[in-house]
């Protein structure tokens, strides 16, 4: 169950999410833009 619950903080860590959003084809500034919003909103809530 750790090892599950360390990959999920990992995957949804907004380094991570911007790494992938920029990976996959988004432009730097809005997936930077996007994580910013993600991070405030999103994992502040589940961290």
């Amino acid at each position: 169950m750790k090892r599950f619950r360390m990959f999920l903080q990992h995957s949804f860590n907004p380094l991570h999410v911007y790494c992938r959003l920029a990976g996959w084809g988004m432009t730097r500034c809005a997936a930077r833009r996007l994580c910013r919003v993600y991070e405030r909103y999103v994992y502040g809530l589940m961290v």
